[in-house]
């Protein structure tokens, strides 16, 4: 469909707005509006145009990530891959942060660079810097 220009947001289940706020604020993102809709939904959206919708119901007795921390491989989204353009440099801030890189750095064989951490609820989110 030539119709697609791009992504509008990206969904992601987390048990409490308050400790998905503050961890998503240290990456940059700006809370716009929340808990709305029947789900319910909170927005915040990185300067960058990047927009995530919280979806403020998971089971706050689960720990794993079903699509990443279990032997079975149960179909679904697995991470988010954010654009940036100087991988040393988010390295370095997640380090001051301490935000646990969980994978990475990475050299891909064309020269891109990414790594890996997860956030507060073990939801994956990749940074990766094209070569």
């Amino acid at each position: 469909m030539k119709e697609i220009s791009g992504i509008n947001h990206i969904g992601i289940r987390v048990t409490s707005l308050d400790q998905a706020r503050k961890f998503y604020e240290q990456l940059g993102f700006v809370f716009i509006v929340g808990p709305i809709g029947p789900e319910p939904v909170a927005i915040m959206e990185h300067p960058s145009g990047v927009n995530i919708n919280f979806i403020l119901n998971a089971d706050s007795g689960i720990s794993e990530n079903i699509l990443m921390d279990i032997p079975e491989r149960h179909p679904g989204y697995t991470h988010v891959a954010l654009d940036v353009t100087d991988i040393e440099s988010i390295e370095a801030a997640l380090k001051s942060l301490k935000i646990k890189i969980t994978e990475g750095p990475i050299t891909l064989p064309d020269g891109g660079r990414m790594l890996f951490i997860r956030d507060q609820d073990n939801n994956v989110i990749e940074f990766h810097q094209n070569a």
